[in-house]
């Protein structure tokens, strides 16, 4: 209780201090500090199905998952992390809360038609990065490599256009992550404590910012990228091993052109292939895997490469956008560790105070797979901190972070009685949902 406490207080101080800065100079270019959002108490079409959802997993959530089939319980996992998205998402209202989000003047959505010739576009695609360039790129399209862009265009071009339709996906594929990080955590540290951490992945309050975000989607693809990693070091037979090796590789290059900042989710990668370091050791099984996944790793760059997009160039061009000030000049000081207790916020208590018995099992030096849990959450604890530190992150924290936040929730299988922490996690994103109008 004492993390708990102390995250609290964390959020409380950004709050306050938030507040005073903005009354003082608006540096901070957020309503409601520490979140991206503004104080707007409201209820909606998806507030009475949110709390049936919400009661029901914090009831029943850890028996299913303790006697679901493992199969099963994935596709249920999934399935109700969809539906808990999207009741919280329609608090906000059909068009508000879904069918607008992606279509805002800062959005992907603002540029499908410059795409009409897809080669062209992506060799051009870093003359539209800088604010000074003309008809320069809206921030989530400059902020992003082209590939984020092209989702949105690739499902207009099959008949899914417009931001309803952009919003389903977003929801769909992003619950799906659920899923991936569920299969990850079974075969690295036992179906046991996966089945303990189900309930929590799929009653997260990360959710209400799930819906509806791109960045939801990038979850999913980061998430399975790891989850294939896992496996390839894990499965049973040489040519699953090396198909799960090659989809890594695969979704993990598509990953680092989804976001720039998501290459951090090697460091993830990284703790899986230091649990998995007994097979590697193997040449026999380990070289196989390691070269099918480079392999994969290798597509989705070499096609953009070819397509005349430079993703060094793009990311550099980024970073002198940042400093010419898109989004304002927000104060490092204040963000590099208000953006922890955003994290705090998407997280949850749950997952604060897993996150401290990870640390302890690591610090004791205890073995079994209580430690591989604790090694995976720490990894992704590190890359979020090394994203924080980098100064890159400043501010909508809690909608860019949400990959590597989709990591740390697996530590609330750690936890004594799961059903009042379900509560409390539940309780937290019914209040953030009804009390705020989060946006970005």
């Amino acid at each position: 209780m004492c993390a708990v406490a102390a995250a609290a207080l964390l959020v409380a101080a950004a709050a306050l201090a938030g507040i005073a800065i903005k009354r003082a100079d608006d540096v901070l270019h957020v309503g409601w500090p520490p979140l991206y959002a503004n104080w707007a108490p409201h209820t909606g079409p998806g507030t009475p199905a949110a709390l049936v959802v919400a009661i029901a997993v914090v009831a029943y959530g850890p028996g299913v998952a303790a006697r679901l089939p493992w199969r099963p319980l994935l596709w249920t996992s999934w399935v109700t992390a969809m539906t808990w998205t999207w009741s919280l998402a329609l608090i906000d209202g059909w068009h508000r809360g879904i069918a607008r989000r992606l279509t805002t003047k800062y959005e992907y959505l603002q540029v499908i038609d410059r795409f009409e010739n897809i080669p062209g576009t992506l060799r051009t695609f870093t003359d539209h990065i800088l604010l000074g360039s003309p008809d320069h790129w809206p921030p989530h399209v400059a902020g992003h490599p082209p590939a984020a862009t092209l989702t949105f265009v690739l499902l207009d071009r099959i008949g899914l256009g417009g931001g309803a339709w952009a919003g389903v996906w977003c929801i769909a594929v992003g619950a799906a992550g659920c899923a991936a990080v569920l299969v990850t955590v079974r075969a690295l540290a036992g179906e046991g404590l996966a089945r303990r951490a189900a309930p929590f992945l799929v009653l997260a309050p990360a959710a209400v910012w799930m819906g509806t975000s791109a960045d939801a989607y990038f979850t999913a693809v980061a998430a399975w990228s790891v989850a294939l990693l896992a496996l390839a070091l894990t499965g049973r037979t040489e040519l699953r091993r090396r198909t799960a090796a090659f989809g890594s590789g695969l979704l993990f290059g598509l990953t680092c052109y989804l976001s720039y900042g998501l290459t951090l989710c090697a460091l993830i990668g990284a703790g899986v292939l230091l649990l998995g370091r007994d097979r590697i050791r193997n040449l026999a099984q380990g070289l196989p895997v390691l070269l099918a996944l480079l392999a994969g790793l290798a597509v989705v760059p070499l096609l953009f490469t070819l397509a005349g997009f430079d993703w060094w160039e793009a990311y550099h061009l980024l970073v002198r956008r940042y400093h010419q000030g898109a989004g304002g000049f927000r104060p490092y000081g204040y963000w590099v560790w208000a953006n922890l207790a955003c994290t705090v916020l998407v997280v949850g208590p749950a997952t604060v105070a897993g996150l401290r018995r990870a640390g302890v099992t690591l610090v004791r030096r205890r073995t079994g797979v209580r430690t591989g849990l604790a090694l995976l959450v720490l990894s992704a604890l590190l890359a979020l901190l090394v994203a924080d530190l980098s100064g890159m992150s400043k501010a909508e924290t809690e909608r860019i972070w949400l990959p590597f936040a989709a990591w740390l929730l697996p530590a609330c299988a750690f936890l004594p009685r799961p059903r009042a922490w379900l509560a409390a996690q539940a309780l937290l994103a019914l209040l953030v949902n009804h009390l705020l109008l989060t946006g970005w």
